[in-house]
Order: structure tokens, then C-alpha cells, then sequence
């Protein structure tokens, strides 16, 4: 069973903000794909909906525990390096541009607290990384890169503008279609493929 997590924060006011990137992909993703509807899963403190790609079932998460304890939702699931090979968590990147995407497997958590969290709970790095950039680009095709702290943090939390939203929108099937790759492919296909 392939396990993939969308990581974010629960709670409406931060459904549609740039920090909440794992959980917008997922919900696409559950939609495109007519998974089950979400259900609340105590034991996981995660939404759930479960599904099938191609021969494979499906499982996604998305946790309820706020970004920086996400691996809490994870670990009942992921015990041991096999399952977490079988592991995808998206998320939000600030070194990619919006709806840019880059699959790595066994990285570094790049300070990101929710990786950083599921790493450390699972006690593995061995597992696939789907990140979805979120800093506009210049009309140049440079990044608008953020300095200080302060300013990274309100940026991470402020939802998506309406011209944001629609680049996204047009990037949904992409990123969806690299998720069935790393699934129906394997995620070195997946890899040559999308990066």
C-alpha cells in the first residue's frame, strides 16, 4: 500500500494558504482519482481517504496535528524501511516556483518542520519527497526570493492571491500525474520524468 501525505495545518483558516500546499495537492488528487470522502481517524489524528491506482491501494493522509508534528499521523502506519519506501509526502518549497515540482527520495528535510517530523518519528529519511514550489516568479523567470525570518513565516501563512490560485490550478494535473508515476512507474521513472 502506497501512503502519501499531504502536510499542512488543519483548521479553516489555513486551508488556502502557501504552508498548506501538501493538503491542497491531496485534495485534487483524492477528487481527480474518486477516493473515498474523507474520514477522521482518531488513532491516526488524520483525515484519511482511501482509494486504488492502477493494482495499488492508496492511502491518504492528511494530518490534523499541525505541521511540526506530523509524523505522529505517519508512524502507526510506517514501522519499518520497507513501508517507507512506499511512502510520498508533498509539501510546500520555497526554492521552487509556484506549481514547479521536484521528486527526491532519501534527502534532507531542508529545515522544513513537518519533514523534519516524520524523518525523526519514522526514524528513516529512505522515503519519497513530491515538493511543490510555492514563490512567484519574476516576469524574468527568477524567484522572488524572501529574507528574514519574519517575512518567510507571514508569507508560509498567507493565502494564495487569485492570480496564484490559477497558476496552481493549471499545475494540478501535473502534479497529479507525477503522483500516479512514482506509483504506477516507480519513483526513478517518476524522477528522470518530472525533475
Amino acid at each position: 500500500m502506497f501512503i502519501i501525505v499531504g502536510l499542512g495545518n488543519p483548521g479553516e483558516e489555513y486551508e488556502n494558504t502557501r504552508h498548506n500546499m501538501g493538503r491542497i495537492v491531496l485534495d485534487y488528487y483524492a477528487k481527480k482519482n474518486k477516493f473515498e470522502e474523507w474520514l477522521e481517524d482518531g488513532k491516526l489524528k488524520a483525515l484519511t481517504a482511501d482509494g486504488k491506482n492502477g493494482k495499488s491501494k492508496v492511502k491518504l493522509i492528511k494530518p490534523e496535528t499541525f505541521m511540526n508534528k506530523s509524523g505522529l499521523s505517519v508512524k502507526p502506519l510506517v514501522t519499518n524501511k520497507k513501508e517507507a519506501e512506499k511512502l510520498i509526502v508533498v509539501y510546500d518549497d520555497l526554492d521552487l516556483g509556484l506549481g514547479e515540482i521536484k521528486i527526491s527520495w532519501n534527502r534532507g528535510t531542508g529545515g522544513h518542520k513537518g519533514l523534519e517530523s516524520i524523518a525523526k518519528t519514522i526514524k528513516t529519511k529512505e522515503f519519497i519527497r513530491l515538493r511543490v514550489g510555492i514563490t512567484p516568479i519574476t516576469a524574468t523567470g527568477k524567484l522572488k526570493k524572501l529574507r528574514g525570518d519574519q517575512k518567510v513565516l507571514d508569507f508560509l501563512m498567507k493565502d494564495f492571491s487569485k492570480k496564484d490560485l490559477e497558476v496552481l490550478k493549471k499545475a494540478q494535473p501535473k502534479i497529479a500525474k507525477a503522483l500516479d508515476s512514482i506509483i504506477l512507474e516507480g519513483r526513478v521513472k517518476a524522477m528522470n520524468q518530472y525533475n
